[in-house]
Parts: C-alpha cells; structure tokens; sequence
C-alpha cells in the first residue's frame, strides 16, 4: 500500500499585496507578501520565493539529520545557506535554481569522507528537491571541530 501524507496551508489577504499564511496543524502563523522586486512588492516580509527557496533547505537539513543518525555520524554543527534564483524563461518566472551551501563541523578528520557522503547521500534523497523542477547546484563545506 502506498504511504501518502497530506499538508494543509491556509492563507487569507489582508490588504494590498500582504496575506497570512497558516495551518490548522501549526501554532504560528506568518505574513507572507509579493517580494520587493515585483511592482507594489513589500520590503522584509516572507515572500512565496523565500519560502520556496526555504523549503529546499530545510528538507536537506532534515533529510541530513535522519541521515547521519542511520549512520551514526558524530558532528558539532550544522548549518546551511541556501540561494533561489528567479528568472523569466520562455515569458515565464522560474524559480529555476537553488544553490545550496550547506556547512558541517564534524569532530574527527577521520570522519571527513563519511561526513561528505552523508551530505551527499541527503541532497540526493531529499524530497523537496525531488519535487521540484528548479536545478539544484550543492556546496558542501565541511569543517573539523
């Protein structure tokens, strides 16, 4: 039997070019808006390409963490940055990169081929990713404690 999992997001305008997006499966609620780029766009407010962009990056960093916990990999620190890149092809905006730069400190030298193909291993199985038709470009960094 296919494992199928359902997510509901609920989003009401507010005024202008500013919404609220929220779950009833979630305690918080965030004001979303068009990005400044766009006519009328709103400075410093989450906008769907932020949240696109972060979607990305949270997946691998919780792809990574069940990752390296299936492997035992020991680490101090992981963090990661990540850039989306919109651009008009064939008339259309696409999101149609995300570079992810993802950084890990490990404790041991010993485990740097480890550390890196577990990062790998998690950029490649992320759903996210997977999901979507964007190309991602992935940066790992890995330090030693």
């Amino acid at each position: 039997m296919p494992i199928e999992h359902n997510y509901e997001v609920d989003l009401n305008w507010i005024q202008d070019r500013v919404g609220i997006l929220y779950s009833p499966e979630l305690n918080d609620e965030m004001q979303v808006a068009t990005p400044p780029q766009f006519p009328k766009g709103v400075e410093k407010v989450w906008s769907p390409e932020h949240l696109f962009t972060a979607a990305v990056n949270s997946c691998l960093m919780t792809t990574f963490l069940s990752v390296a916990e299936n492997s035992k990999l020991e680490f101090k620190k992981f963090s990661s940055k990540a850039f989306g890149k919109l651009e008009q092809v064939d008339g259309k905006y696409i999101m149609s990169e995300i570079t992810l730069v993802p950084s890990l400190t490990i404790l041991s030298e010993d485990d740097r081929e480890k550390a890196m193909k577990i990062l790998t291993k998690s950029e490649a199985a992320c759903l996210i990713s997977n999901s979507v038709k964007s190309k991602i470009i992935f940066k790992p960094e890995i330090k030693v404690a």
